[in-house]
């Protein structure tokens, strides 16, 4: 009795251990340099893709390539694959090769590539690719690419702290990559159309502090560079820095009156002094993917841009996070809803930009435009 009772205990482990290696998971996210709880870029695409699985009973799993490689990310979506997965969620510009070879290699599966495109180039100099093949730009009918429109969201957050009463900002990128780019003009272009309204015809932005830091890693150096330009007068610093603004966060907790505007996701939680947040709508261009995927609707081969017309990017109003002191909800309403008709365009390069705040009637800094656009 005690060995057919033995046989049984490991049949049914057995059996258990089987149904454990047999589990797959539908949807897979594959995170880039960080993590789902990195406060921003690859935790608001968990949350959006997690809660749209949670809603419809689905099964889903993320998975952390072993390092930030083009062969750590091909590793991961093919594990994701072979796992179960059927789409395929990549956030961030580091995924566009490892996409554009998943796309080929995965034709059944479906990618979701955020804030990029699928190419074959490594070496935008020599234009090498990963291959040694021609230069390849296809988004293949299985991919779907989506960007934001990022300068919408930095200038909702410049024009809303010069309408609260600041008038001396400062933007730290994490790399000039075009995405941060766009943070930067977008905030530069607020600012200075908040300027006018307000009849501050002295207001510039002073080029002086303006940077990209040539990473998104917090570091002693960013909070120390932040600290000094605090000292020197600075109010508001918007760091579009993933990981660095922890920095900048730090840097304006141990001064007094000074604050910082966020990125990518609502930031507020991670220090008193995020006055606001410069957000993209992570959670509704994958959801919106997601829904679409599962109504037998994708549609692939494609690049789309989101902004304020499809609510995609914009600042939180909830009222934990709004910590403005005079700029109200229904003045951020007003402007927000300029951008969405198109009444209000905001500039995407250094050339529309100055055009912009010329046309403001200030006076163009061609010192601004260097540091902005430092290539």
């Amino acid at each position: 009795m005690k060995k057919v009772l033995f046989l049984l205990v490991l049949f049914v482990a057995a059996v258990a251990l089987s149904a454990c290696g047999e589990k797959s998971y539908e949807i897979a996210m594959i995170t880039d340099s960080g993590d789902i709880d990195d406060r921003s870029f690859n935790q608001g695409t968990w949350e959006g893709i997690n809660a749209y699985a949670d809603a419809n009973d689905i099964s889903v799993k993320y998975y952390k390539p072993t390092e930030v490689s083009f062969d750590a990310y091909v590793a991961a979506i093919d594990l994701a694959v072979e796992n179960g997965a059927k789409v395929v969620v990549t956030p961030g510009f580091l995924f566009e090769n490892s996409v554009h070879k998943a796309q080929t290699t995965h034709p059944d599966v479906k990618f979701v590539l955020i804030d990029g495109s699928p190419h074959n180039v490594t070496d935008w100099v020599t234009m090498a690719t990963y291959d040694g093949s021609a230069v390849d730009f296809t988004v293949a009918a299985n991919t779907r690419s989506i960007f934001f429109q990022e300068e919408q969201s930095g200038f909702l957050g410049g024009y809303g702290v010069v309408k609260d009463g600041f008038e001396s900002l400062g933007f730290m990128g994490g790399m000039a990559v075009p995405a941060v780019v766009r943070f930067g003009i977008g905030f530069v272009a607020g600012s200075y159309f908040a300027a006018e309204e307000m009849g501050l015809t002295s207001f510039s932005f002073d080029p002086a502090h303006y940077v990209y830091l040539n990473s998104f890693a917090p570091s002693d150096e960013t909070k120390t560079m932040a600290g000094a330009w605090y000292s020197a007068g600075v109010e508001v610093i918007h760091p579009a820095a993933g990981g660095a603004g922890n920095s900048v966060f730090a840097a304006a907790q141990d001064t007094t009156g000074k604050w910082v505007v966020g990125v990518d996701v609502d930031q507020s939680n991670l220090s008193p002094r995020v006055i606001t947040s410069a957000m993209k709508g992570l959670g509704t261009a994958v959801t919106g993917a997601l829904t679409d995927f599962y109504n037998d609707a994708f549609v692939g081969g494609v690049s789309v841009t989101l902004g304020a017309a499809d609510d995609a990017v914009g600042l939180p109003t909830v009222t934990d996070s709004w910590r403005f002191t005079s700029f109200t909800v229904a003045a951020y309403n007003a402007i927000f809803a300029d951008l969405a008709d198109g009444d209000v365009v905001v500039p995407t390069d250094v050339t529309e930009l100055e055009a912009f705040v010329v046309a403001l009637g200030y006076t163009w800094n061609a010192a601004l435009g260097t540091a902005v656009n430092p290539a």
